[in-house]
C-alpha cells in the first residue's frame, strides 16, 4: 500500500499517512498476511480509539484521532461583490472556503490580500474560531461623535481642534500615555487568558491611544440627509476615530494563531494562517474570552478620546455609530436550508444586519458614509469596512512623495497633522465606485 491507497481510504495527509506507512512496514516485517493488509487498515480507520494501546497499531491510531479533518473537495458557497479584485485576494477566499470547518462566506468590494483570510473576507465556521480570520488588530473599530458645535468651527478654529487631537490621543507603534487614563474596562477579568493577564499593564498605558498605519482621529463635517434616531437632518461638526486593541490585541492573535497551527500540523502551507481552534477546547474558549475582552478594550480606547471631546466648551456631543471589524460573532444563519448557530468572522468587514448603523470611511481626501444594514443573507449580514487599498505600503512609499500629496490634500481642503506616505489618498480605491454596491449588501 502507498499514499494513493491511503488517500483513497480517507486517511488525512501528513502525520496520519506517515504513521500508516510505518504500520504497513511493521505489519509486514512482523509476518502479517499481506492479503489482509487493507482490511487491517480499514479496521483502524473505522475505530481508532480501539487500537491506541496496541503496540503495532497504536501510533497509527493516535495519529488518526489527532488528525485534522480533510479539506473539502470544493469550496463552500460564497458571493463576491465588486469587480477587478486582486487575484490573490480571491484565491485566499477560495482556499478559506475549503476548510472543513467552513460553512459559508462572502467577499466585500474593498477586498485585498491579507494574512490567511483576505481583508474584506467574511467566513462562517461551525463551532470553531480562526485567530487569523479575526486578524492581528482584534476588534479594530470606527467611532463617530456628532458635536453640538457650529460647523463653521471647523474652518475658524482649526488650531484649537488640532491641539485637541494631539492632547487626547497618541499615534505610532508602541504609543502610550505617561499619565494613564481610567476606564471601567480595567476592572474586567484580565485573567481569562495568560496573554491578557501578562499584557494588562501595557494595555492600561495604551488606553486612549490610536496606533499607526491607517488608524486616525479627525474632525470633519457630517451631513445627515434624514433623521438618524434623535439627530435631526443637517450638517454638523463631528469627530471620527479608527483604531483597535493595540499591542495587547496583537499579542493575543500571535499566541493563539501559533497554538492553532500547532494543533493542525498537516494543513498545507498556504492554509497555515487559517488554522482554527475548536470552541470545545480550552484554548478555543481562552481565545474567545480574550477576543471579547479586546472588543471591550478597543471600544474603551475610542470612548476615552470621544469623552474628552464632548467636554469641548458649548458641546454636549451626541453619540454616533460605532462598529467593530476584525472580530468574530456567534450568529444564527440559514446554511443549506437549515438555520443554525455559526461563528461569523469579519476581517476588514462590518456587521450589516437589518437596521444596524455602521460607518464606512473613505480616505484622507474622500468622504465616509454612515450606513444602515439591509440584512442580506448572501453577505452573512456584512458590509465593507472602507475603501480598500490598491497597492501595498511598500509600493506606496516608492510611488508617491509628500510634495505632491500635500498639494493634492490642500486642493481638497484637508489639513493633515501627520501621517505615513503609505496612507495618502491615492493608495485607496474610489469610495464612490465601492458605494455602488451599497444596495445589495
Amino acid at each position: 500500500m502507498n499514499t494513493k491507497d491511503f488517500i483513497r481510504l480517507g486517511i488525512p495527509l501528513g502525520e496520519a499517512t506517515r504513521r500508516a506507512t510505518g504500520f504497513v512496514t511493521s505489519f509486514i516485517l512482523a509476518g502479517g498476511d499481506k492479503t489482509r493488509l487493507e482490511e487491517e487498515v480499514k479496521a483502524i480507520i473505522a475505530n481508532p480509539s480501539a487500537f491506541t494501546r496496541d503496540d503495532l497499531r497504536g501510533e497509527f491510531a493516535k495519529a488518526l484521532l489527532n488528525a485534522s479533518p480533510p479539506l473539502r473537495s470544493e469550496p463552500v458557497k460564497y458571493r463576491q461583490w465588486g469587480e477587478g479584485l486582486e487575484h490573490e485576494a480571491v484565491m485566499q477566499m477560495e482556499r478559506a472556503c475549503l476548510l472543513p470547518v467552513a460553512v459559508a462566506g462572502a467577499l466585500m468590494p474593498d477586498a485585498h490580500v491579507g494574512y490567511g483570510l483576505p481583508i474584506g473576507g467574511v467566513l462562517a465556521t461551525e463551532n470553531s474560531v480562526i485567530p487569523y480570520a479575526v486578524g492581528v488588530d482584534i476588534a479594530c473599530r470606527m467611532k463617530m461623535t456628532v458635536l453640538d458645535i457650529p460647523a463653521q468651527h471647523l474652518e475658524h478654529h482649526q488650531d484649537r481642534l488640532t491641539r485637541a487631537i494631539e492632547a487626547e490621543t497618541r499615534f505610532g507603534v508602541g504609543a502610550s500615555f505617561k499619565n494613564r487614563r481610567q476606564h471601567e474596562v480595567l476592572n474586567a477579568d484580565w485573567s481569562v487568558s495568560p496573554i491578557t493577564a501578562q499584557n494588562k499593564d501595557k494595555a492600561w498605558s495604551q488606553l486612549g491611544t490610536s496606533g499607526s498605519g491607517n488608524h486616525f482621529v479627525e474632525f470633519g463635517l457630517f451631513t445627515a440627509h434624514g433623521k438618524i434616531h434623535d439627530l435631526e437632518p443637517g450638517t454638523y461638526l463631528a469627530l471620527l476615530s479608527h483604531s483597535g486593541s493595540r499591542g495587547t490585541g496583537a499579542a493575543v492573535c500571535d499566541y493563539y494563531s501559533k497554538e492553532a497551527v500547532r494543533r493542525h500540523p498537516d494543513l498545507p502551507s498556504e492554509l497555515k494562517r487559517l488554522a482554527w481552534l475548536s470552541l470545545d477546547s480550552e484554548e478555543g474558549q481562552e481565545y474567545w474570552a480574550a477576543m471579547e475582552l479586546m472588543g471591550r478594550y478597543a471600544a474603551a480606547n475610542h470612548a476615552m478620546i470621544h469623552k474628552h471631546r464632548r467636554h469641548e466648551p458649548g458641546s454636549r456631543g451626541a453619540a454616533g455609530p460605532g462598529n467593530h471589524h476584525n472580530f468574530a460573532w456567534k450568529e444564527r444563519h440559514v446554511i443549506n436550508g437549515v438555520e443554525k448557530e455559526v461563528v461569523v468572522h469579519r476581517k476588514g468587514a462590518t456587521p450589516a444586519g437589518e437596521g444596524v448603523l455602521g460607518i464606512i470611511p473613505g480616505s484622507m481626501a474622500s468622504p465616509g458614509f454612515v450606513v444602515t444594514g439591509k440584512g442580506n443573507p448572501e453577505s452573512l449580514n456584512s458590509a465593507s469596512h472602507g475603501a480598500g487599498r490598491v497597492m501595498s505600503r511598500t509600493q506606496a512609499n516608492k510611488t508617491f512623495n509628500w510634495k505632491d500629496a500635500n498639494r493634492f490634500l490642500r486642493q481638497q481642503g484637508v489639513t493633515l497633522i501627520s501621517a505615513g506616505l503609505d496612507e495618502v489618498p491615492m493608495v485607496y480605491k474610489n469610495i464612490h465606485r465601492l458605494w455602488q454596491h451599497r444596495r445589495t449588501w
